[in-house]
């Protein structure tokens, strides 16, 4: 799950820098902030002692990634982006929404 999230930063940076000038403040630093959040909740999460504190940082590593598909689909309403560019992170965002949903049940059923 780290992994696909490092991959998305990957993806979102690269859209980012595809915006226009007049973005880089706005929606492109938007974006890149809430992609880079994902990877690092979720390697907080790991460091904590506790179950709780992890499924903690889980919601919030899934709020991160509900903000950043929401950035992305402004960008497509906007005209920024086509459907094709936004194929993979679309699919990057679901499937980690997948995960931290699935890891966040089983962290809940042990504590």
């Amino acid at each position: 799950m780290w992994q696909k999230s490092m991959d998305l930063v990957t993806e979102c940076y690269q859209l980012a820098h595809r915006l226009p000038p007049n973005e880089q403040y706005g929606l492109a630093s938007q974006m890149r902030r809430a992609a880079v959040s994902n990877p690092a909740n979720i390697s907080e999460g790991f460091g904590r002692w506790h179950s709780k504190e992890f499924v903690h940082v889980l919601l919030i590593a899934n709020g991160s990634l509900k903000e950043l598909e929401t950035h992305l689909l402004i960008g497509k309403r906007l005209g920024f982006f086509s459907s094709p560019e936004l194929t993979k992170p679309t699919a990057l965002v679901e499937e980690i929404g997948r995960m931290l949903t699935a890891l966040r049940k089983r962290l809940e059923h042990k504590a």
